[in-house]
């Protein structure tokens, strides 16, 4: 019998096509973008992603357009028990090219995400994101989600995954949460890919810069002969299609490809858009098998107008990544492999984890002697500064002295009535990405 993933934010489809590949049938899929909704049921008609009920294929019924954290939306005691809880919530809050306001940026749903394993109680749980999670600035994040998943009876790990590992050619690192029950996780396995350099630019997208003839596509190969940096799909609030900030086109310069915009055919070109001086644009076809979309196995139809197109391209999580996570955790939940000892403590933030057990106001040296840790005051207080940006902690100077905190809420949006989240949603759903 077949697995069932219930997908969250789930953007054009590349986790679901690497889950599909991987045996999952989607039961429904959640996404606020209309053009990728689009794209989701074009390519469930068209048979690259399975759907539990198929006569809700016709009619688009298993993908729901809007607000995942609408209530009106997203009704999660009807899902109680599904194998595969997946998405790829968004991705400003934590990116590194970005302001990093985490738990109080209006568009975080990572949070919200983990709160949804209380009601919903998947067999297991997969979400992904930048790689600028997985740094300091956001130990107490993840400190938090860990706790919080161990409450409610999960055992889970964090693992930055590199996409060329999985043949993709680009430098794509992807943050990774899994959590099943210990039962189910003692028998997962990080996929570990390959140590292969996958194709090079050049050797990916010979075909298809050929396809019009262009005289210079050999000399163009010899020069794109590394792997692409990350493709950025970019935030709805700014511009237009482009290929990232400007190390991004300096490293995409090096490479021979113009990385300001993206055409609309293969080179040569005509007078009115002629190539530059950097080299040849690369179209969303190109940019998809950049991605991972792999042209030999399978079409995939993007729908909308060509910067939505792009942003859906870049935005997603490449397959080929999506189905080795989603082949381990099968086999897990299958109970396939060697059974594996259990870490039963991870530790990101013992900082974090000595507020949060005390309850109560402690001081610099109280919180060392809690978290077993020997830190310089000043890098104390500097972990507590960061702690703050997504927690409220409360601040007191005691008789002696010496300061004292005390970790009060998270501000993380977790599906909260009053929260300015859904105002913001209301007013600006356009920039949300």
């Amino acid at each position: 019998m077949a697995l069932e993933v219930v997908e969250i934010c789930a953007g054009a489809g590349g986790q679901a096509l690497g889950l599909h590949l991987a045996g999952f049938k989607h039961r429904l899929a959640f996404e606020l973008d209309s053009n990728a909704c689009s794209t989701l049921r074009e390519n469930a008609r068209l048979r690259n992603i399975e759907v539990s009920n198929p006569e809700h294929v016709e009619d688009g019924q298993w993908v729901v357009q809007g607000d995942v954290a609408d209530p009106q939306i997203w009704t999660p005691d009807k899902f109680t028990g599904i194998d595969l809880l997946a998405g790829g919530v968004p991705c400003p809050p934590f990116t590194i090219a970005g302001k990093q306001l985490g738990a109080t940026d209006e568009r975080d749903l990572f949070a919200w995400a983990v709160e949804q394993v209380a009601v919903v109680k998947p067999r297991a749980l997969l979400l992904e994101n930048v790689r600028g999670l997985s740094m300091p600035r956001f130990r107490g994040y993840r400190q938090h989600v860990l706790d919080r998943l161990q409450e409610l009876g999960y055992q889970a790990e964090w693992r930055l995954l590199h996409a060329a590992k999985f043949g993709v050619s680009q430098l794509r690192p992807r943050f990774v949460l899994v959590a099943m029950r210990p039962d189910d996780f003692a028998y997962f396995q990080w996929p570990e890919g390959s140590e292969e350099r996958p194709p090079s630019v050049g050797e990916t997208l010979r075909d298809l810069m050929a396809e019009n003839g262009w005289e210079g596509v050999d000399d163009w190969v010899k020069k794109a002969n590394d792997i692409a940096p990350t493709i950025v799909g970019g935030s709805k609030k700014h511009g237009g299609a482009d290929l990232g900030p400007t190390r991004a086109k300096r490293a995409w310069a090096a490479l021979g490809v113009d990385a300001y915009g993206v055409h609309d055919t293969a080179p040569p070109y005509s007078d009115k858009r002629p190539m530059t001086e950097y080299g040849p644009k690369l179209t969303c076809e190109m940019v998809a098998r950049l991605q991972g979309w792999d042209h030999k196995e399978y079409k995939w139809t993007f729908t909308g107008p060509k910067t939505s197109r792009y942003r859906q391209i870049g935005n997603a999580f490449p397959p080929p990544v999506a189905k080795a996570l989603g082949l381990a955790i099968g086999a897990a939940l299958r109970h396939e492999g060697e059974k594996r000892q259990l870490e039963t403590d991870r530790a990101h933030d013992l900082v974090y984890r000595a507020l949060r057990a005390a309850g109560d106001f402690m001081t610099v040296e109280q919180i060392m002697a809690k978290a077993d840790i020997q830190l310089t005051d000043p890098e104390i207080e500097r972990r507590i500064t960061l702690l703050s940006r997504d927690f409220e902690i409360a601040k007191v100077e005691q008789s002696t002295g010496d300061l004292a905190y005390k970790l009060v809420e998270f501000k993380a949006f977790v599906g909260q009535n009053d929260h300015l989240r859904h105002e913001y949603v209301r007013t600006k759903p356009q920039t949300i990405s």
